[in-house]
């Protein structure tokens, strides 16, 4: 039986874990449904404990002995730190003192920057940017939910363009001048009626909502002005993420990740042309890989930065 570290990066959607063996080279993956560290609430609670079930039944245990567990998941804070390991040493068997639980964006950052190196913003349903020093001080910008913030993010991506249709309604007494936004949208939906709409925004999630985001850019492929303009938006307000943790913190390299960037090249393209100069980069570090090795090899001193910030 070989002794393996496991590495989870839990998101709203989607679950990936990694096991890597003693030396810290991969020897097993995969995917699973996503949760969210919201366990206070008994369907989020739910959702993770079957997302870990979907995993622990997926890695072959007379074939690998899981001696740690690092885990990154959205929606995570120190204050159900306990009742999380707890559902992870019922799962894996793993002993609670072998186990570091943090935020996804912690790992994230973790994953593409040494301590102190970067600054990082994450824009897929939500947005958030961080800085993580080396002495362990956190420093966040944004990131606070659909209802205050998430600017740039899928969610707000969105809300703006359904804003924007709705407003060209109420103006005109129909769709037209934005029709090709409209019916993008409505497609995304599955109706055109206002019914339709308030079902799909008020009775679902930030996570259904951002799914819209796909309809904004691909009225915005077929040439809409107004869905353009939404992205280039977008574009702005990631950019000024950096631009207030470089007021905070002073100039890093600006690393960005999430699924926004990948909607409309318009996004990217607003945001190098806001911080022309700067080094602007696209992230793809893999999270769950660099989960599974922390424990076992760590040059670039990332656990004690943890250590301090817990």
């Amino acid at each position: 039986m070989t002794e393996v570290h496991l590495g989870l990066d839990i998101g709203g959607t989607a679950s990936r874990w990694v096991l890597c063996d003693a030396g810290g080279a991969e020897v097993a993956r995969g995917k699973a449904s996503g949760a969210t560290g919201h366990v206070f609430n008994p369907a989020e609670n739910a959702r993770l404990k079957a997302a870990l079930a979907s995993i622990r039944a997926e890695i072959d245990r007379t074939k690998f002995a899981i001696s740690s567990i690092t885990l990154g998941m959205t929606g995570f804070g120190n204050g159900v730190a306990d009742e999380v390991k707890a559902m992870l040493a019922e799962a894996f068997g793993v002993d609670t003192g072998r186990m570091i639980v943090i935020d996804d964006v912690v790992l994230a950052y973790m994953a593409n920057f040494a301590p102190g190196e970067g600054h990082l913003v994450s824009a897929g349903t939500g947005s958030i940017a961080v800085h993580i020093a080396a002495d362990g001080q956190f420093t966040r910008v944004g990131g606070r939910g659909i209802l205050i913030d998430d600017a740039g993010a899928g969610s707000w991506i969105a809300l703006r363009a359904l804003d924007r249709i709705y407003r060209t309604l109420d103006h005109t007494g129909s769709f037209a001048d934005v029709q090709l936004l409209a019916d993008s949208l409505f497609k995304e939906i599955g109706g055109n009626d206002w019914g339709d709409v308030r079902q799909f925004v008020y009775a679902g999630d930030r996570g259904r909502i951002g799914t819209l985001a796909v309809g904004v850019a691909a009225a915005a492929e077929a040439g809409d002005a107004t869905a353009l303009d939404i992205l280039r938006e977008a574009g702005n307000e990631l950019a000024l993420l950096i631009e207030a943790l470089t007021a905070r913190i002073g100039p890093r390299p600006a690393g960005f990740i999430g699924g926004v960037l990948s909607l409309h090249r318009i996004i990217e393209e607003t945001i190098r042309a806001r911080l022309v100069g700067q080094d602007v980069r696209r992230l793809s570090a893999d999270a769950s890989l660099a989960a599974a090795q922390l424990q076992v090899t760590d040059p670039q001193g990332w656990r004690r930065v943890l250590e301090a910030m817990a």
